[in-house]
């Protein structure tokens, strides 16, 4: 894991860099490794976002703020909490993990040069979006994306995922996620900006900062704090909220479980 490491903390002294860094805006018009010219955003700004696992008690507000905030359909989750029975290797006993999942923005996203018609592109923020008016459904992207953060939406058809609520941080809003998050666990914000908390907490961490498959090259801007090494590769993310529907099959609630 040395070499993962090291290009890690490529990538956050690149980020620390400030105005130092190239901006994003001067390699729009050429596209980023055969990908689509980058549109839309504030070309001064990159978001990322942080989650601190050791304030995250796996409450699963974050899922049910997501879902409604974004009218997902059923069963379908733009972010996730995994929650998973670790045992310690030295005394053998078990606890609760914490996981976290969602879309992670990434440098290099794997899901946009795969679209055929362009719909999947990546903001000049750094934000990765689809535009549900050109996108297909054809779930070239889905099946690019190595975090399991994309979807179909039953009801439009199209491919969805996180957009880290684009729409609220344009309104001067947190995403649903974030506000709604009890133990303060996720962090967001423009790491351009060296006054920001999510870049005051980059350089306070920088050493203790994990990001999940770093061996796939994309470069995720979801950064993890306090997490187990051992998870930083697991491929999957499954749900753990099931919908509870009543006799006539209407939605009542959700009932939640671990992995």
């Amino acid at each position: 894991m040395d070499h993962i490491r090291r290009s890690l903390l490529g990538q956050l002294a690149r980020l620390s860099a400030g105005a130092a860094l190239i901006p994003l805006s001067s390699v729009a018009s050429a596209g980023i490794n055969s990908q689509p010219p980058r549109r839309e955003g504030d070309p001064t700004k990159r978001y990322g976002m942080l989650i601190d696992l050791r304030q995250c008690i796996g409450c699963q507000a974050c899922t049910v703020s997501c879902h409604i905030e974004n009218d997902a359909p059923l069963g379908k989750f733009r972010t996730t909490v995994s929650q998973y029975e670790v045992e310690h290797q030295e005394t053998g006993e078990l606890a609760t993990f914490m996981l976290p999942r969602l879309c992670n923005h990434c440098e290099n996203p794997p899901c946009v040069p795969v679209c055929p018609v362009e719909a999947t592109f990546q903001r000049q923020d750094g934000i990765v979006v689809v535009d549900s008016d050109r996108c297909v459904g054809c779930a070239y992207c889905v099946n690019a994306c190595p975090y399991d953060a994309r979807f179909i939406n039953d009801k439009t058809q199209t491919a969805d995922k996180c957009t880290f609520c684009a729409h609220r941080l344009e309104a001067g809003l947190l995403p649903a996620c974030v506000e709604s998050c009890v133990g303060g666990a996720r962090i967001i914000g423009d790491m351009r900006d060296p006054e920001s908390q999510i870049s005051r907490m980059i350089a306070e961490h920088r050493d203790a900062l994990m990001v999940l498959q770093p061996e796939k090259n994309t470069l995720p801007q979801v950064f993890y704090l306090g997490m187990d090494e051992r998870f930083t590769t697991r491929p999957l993310a499954e749900p753990v909220a099931l919908e509870v529907l009543d006799p006539q099959g209407k939605e009542m609630g959700y009932e939640f479980h671990g992995h």
